[in-house]
């Protein structure tokens, strides 16, 4: 290849294939480079930088092929890793220096970081081929560096002991020495309390750290066997120490009493153990108080318990928090108190301390209440023994009756009553029916109307309430006439005369035959009016009566003035007249062309049955 200088050709370059000026560094006086000469080796793609920057271009250009020239540290560099480490010198190197000036941070991008004492130990320490470049395939377990520190540890004896290879369970490169901490949360038995601030010797004697036990009385069957208050041996108590003892100190011992069969509460909580617990028996089965209050129970005479025949079961009257005073919750019992039955002391009804009492009745224990009653008399009144009828417990007087039990509820003024107006001679075994047995007097008596001559009903609730006896009132409209405008306000003699209550009516002229007979406007018997009163009468009032003139309409001309218009017959009203307002002389000139006219009433009718011309 030619390389070109000014304008002239020559040979190929020593450089290689460069396209630089060769006046950029030669000069034509010599062919050696110019002092002032430079050249901008960023653009190679290799910038020169650290010593670099100072060393001759023949050192890394030996040749002066600038161009065949590899960027790699290894083509100038002899890698005395023997690429153990990689090609990249980068990693650990710089340009600036060729030496490794922050090793522990370089170290921490490996798979063992440095920390603790780590940091300032010698790399020969570990590396043992360091002095001849070689790291590679350094082990990072502990024992590969420590094997003499485990194999002559006395304290414990590691290898005696069968400890484990894995340093890290007990020593802590973080903690810059090699004094050990053993995590016993690893182990089967984590240390808690007291257990913590032992020394290991104290519980693994002779060196022995595997297939320890874990449960308590292996380590303290000793102070099991010498504890005399209680007694564990003779006691029988069981060897899991956790039932009364912590691990944080053997003194105080606590038993939770709830875990067994016997709780403890109230008194029983404060007292000492060798209470109930007699000459060391912990092996109490007890299923009742009874078994250790059974002297009280004896000697209890208020009431007497054993001539009372109590049941043992003293829970039923006594609580654990002290044994007086004591109650009986008589709910539990058939009889539950109530009233002043709850102030009444026990032996009130309970006489000769009997309490084996079955009560069924209030009877039994106020019969003398019973007999004595004379208001009313209760024995000659055959009451029911069934004192709650009337009393309450709440106090034996006032006594009440509730009558609506009875087929006679009490109304209106029968509740103010007396017993004793309708019970006389202390009857109470009446069966009343009706008012009629009560109130037969006033009925007899009664002559306004007369009741007994017009044999009225003895049903007194027709005309009477129980409210009072007067005023009375009847309802007309359970009978056949039902009472309607005029007739409700009149007095019942106006109808009923001489006191006849036994009518039977069956139109109004039976009443009224006098107002049909005296009629002249029209003259009803005349006229041969029918005598059914309602055609035209209302019982609103007698005067003032209308007719409804189906056939031929009242509207008609003058004739809603007066029935006479039409009807000039007053004993006929069969009889009617058109040609009174009708005359023959206008009726003819009406009807001109019409054949078979004819002037007179029948042939009007005939031809205007709705009074319509046309």
């Amino acid at each position: 290849m030619l390389f070109l200088t000014g304008t002239a050709y020559s040979q190929e370059s020593p450089h290689g294939p460069i396209t630089i000026a060769c006046e950029a560094c030669h000069s034509t006086d010599s062919w050696l480079m110019r002092p002032d000469a430079t050249f901008d080796h960023t653009s190679t793609g290799f910038p020169l930088d650290g010593q670099h920057r100072t060393v001759q271009c023949r050192s890394c250009h030996e040749n002066l092929h600038f161009t065949a020239q590899s960027p790699d540290c290894a083509s100038c560099h002899t890698d005395v890793h023997r690429q153990e480490l990689g090609s990249n010198c980068l990693q650990c190197h710089t340009t600036a220096s060729w030496k490794i000036a922050d090793m522990r941070q370089k170290h921490q991008s490996t798979r063992f970081p440095l920390i603790g004492r780590h940091t300032i130990v010698d790399c020969e320490a570990c590396h043992q081929q360091a002095s001849s470049y070689r790291y590679a395939g350094t082990p990072i377990e502990c024992i590969s560096c420590h094997k003499a520190d485990f194999e002559g540890a006395t304290s414990p004896n590691h290898v005696a002991s069968g400890f484990p290879v894995d340093c890290k369970q007990c020593h802590k490169v973080e903690a810059m020495n090699w004094g050990g901490s053993f995590d016993h949360n690893l182990t089967g038995f984590p240390l808690t309390g007291a257990h913590r601030t032992i020394i290991c010797s104290d519980c693994h004697h002779n060196n022995v750290f595997t297939h320890m036990p874990t449960d308590c009385y292996s380590c303290h069957a000793a102070t099991f066997a010498s504890a005399v208050n209680p007694n564990h041996v003779s006691g029988g108590f069981s060897h899991d120490c956790q039932t009364c003892h912590t691990t944080i100190a053997w003194q105080p011992a606590t038993f939770n009493h709830s875990a067994t069969a016997f709780p403890l509460t109230g008194a029983h909580v404060s007292l000492a153990c060798q209470e109930c617990h007699v000459n060391g028996n912990y092996q109490l089965h007890y299923t009742g108080c009874y078994q250790c209050h059974s002297s009280n129970f004896q000697s209890a005479t208020s009431p007497d318990h054993v001539g009372g025949a109590f049941s043992h079961d003293c829970t039923t009257c006594h609580s654990t928090n002290v044994w007086q005073p004591s109650t009986f919750s008589h709910s539990s019992t058939a009889f539950p108190l109530t009233g002043a039955h709850t102030s009444v002391t026990c032996q009130s009804c309970h006489v000769s301390g009997n309490y084996a009492l079955h009560y069924t009745d209030c009877y039994q224990c106020h019969q003398a209440d019973f007999t004595q009653t004379n208001n009313p008399s209760h024995v000659s009144g055959n009451f029911s023994h069934t004192c709650t009828t009337c009393h309450t417990t709440t106090a034996w007087q006032p006594a009440s009756f509730d009558h609506s039990t009875t087929a006679f509820p009490l109304t209106g003024a029968h509740i103010s009553v007396a017993c004793i107006n309708c019970h006389t001679n202390n009857n109470f075994q009446l069966v009343y029916t009706d008012c009629y047995q009560c109130h037969q007097s006033e009925y007899q008596a009664q002559t306004n109307p007369n009741h007994a001559t017009n044999n009225f009903s003895h049903n007194c609730l027709t005309c009477h309430t129980t409210t009072a006896w007067t005023p009375s009132t009847f309802d007309h409209s359970t009978t056949a006439f039902p009472l309607t405008g005029a007739h409700v306000s009149q007095a019942c003699i106006a109808c009923h005369v001489g006191g006849n209550y036994q009518l039977v009516y069956s139109g109004c002229y039976t009443c009224h035959a006098s107002d049909y007979n005296g009629t002249s406007n029209p003259n009803h018997t005349a006229a041969g009016i029918p005598k059914t009163c309602e055609t035209c009468h209302t019982t609103t009032d007698w005067s003032g009566a209308t007719f409804t003139h189906t056939w031929f309409p009242m509207t008609h001309g003058n004739a809603n003035s007066n029935c006479s218009t039409c009807h000039t017959n007053s004993s006929d009203y069969s009889v009617f007249q058109c040609t009174v307002c009708h005359t023959q002389s206008q009726t003819n000139s009406d009807h001109n062309g019409v054949s078979g006219y004819v002037w007179n009433s029948i042939n009007c009718y005939q031809c205007h049955p709705t009074g319509r011309g046309g």
